[in-house]
């Protein structure tokens, strides 16, 4: 009996390595069909709540894929109309940047321009020039350490809440040169307040939701694969 029972062992031995042979050469093959390898920026591009980003401090405003872009591509209209008004020259703006730059797409850059509002006016109430290192140009970030710096200087600190983004809408565009520009107008609540040293109010109100309008200029390079818009420009209404 026990000679039986080695023999039929051998032989589930011997299927059970032909079976895991057969099987590694099957799944060890690339058919030309497979998933594009996961990758987590794409992802934190399709998923993460508005702010977060690559880093701690790095607002990539969310770009199609490759995919997405080139079908969008064939179909520009259809691309750019959501944000401008066909004939228009802004629509013709957006255009001429998204034919330069085909990842390009309006509504993306919207979602990805909300994120880096909150995350500016956030770290420049806090005074963390550090997180606003990588969102603003040099010029632009002169003018906000100046701001903080003299704020310091006061010995005074300010407390501010955005409640919420009730409108952010593009309004101007501009390819020059090798730089694009796309310029928006941010209508925000937010409760902001000035305290001196001693903790006293001296502007605004801790209780108080104002309404904040911001006209605000981003830009990149078209050339670089960098996809990172910079804060250029500044306005209030």
């Amino acid at each position: 009996m026990s000679e039986f029972f080695d023999i039929y062992n051998v032989i589930f031995l011997a299927l059970a390595v032909a079976i895991f042979l057969r099987l590694r050469s099957v799944l060890g093959r690339r058919t030309g069909n497979e998933r594009r390898p996961f990758d987590p920026y794409s992802a934190r591009e399709r998923s993460e709540p508005a702010g977060e980003s690559r880093s701690d401090n790095v607002v990539t405003l969310p770009r199609p894929t490759a995919e997405s872009a080139g079908g969008a591509s064939a179909n520009m209209e259809e691309r750019i109309a959501p944000a401008a008004k066909p004939g228009t020259p802004l629509f013709e703006a957006l255009s001429t940047i998204a034919e330069v730059d085909p990842n390009f797409e309006p509504k993306s850059f919207l979602t990805g321009a909300r994120a880096a509002y909150e995350m500016i006016v956030t770290a420049f109430a806090e005074g963390d020039r550090r997180a606003l290192g990588p969102l603003l140009s040099k010029d632009v970030l002169d003018g906000f350490v100046g701001a903080i710096d003299d704020r310091e200087k006061r010995q005074e600190r300010i407390s501010s809440t955005l409640i919420g983004i009730e409108k952010a809408e593009i309004v101007d565009a501009a390819l020059k040169g090798q730089t694009a520009q796309v310029t928006v107008r941010f209508e925000s609540q937010m409760i902001s307040t000035t305290y001196d040293s001693a903790g006293a109010v001296i502007d605004g109100d801790p209780n108080k939701i104002v309404d904040v309008t911001d006209i605000w200029t981003f830009a990149r390079d078209v050339t670089t694969s960098d996809p990172n818009w910079k804060l250029v420009a500044t306005e209030s209404a």
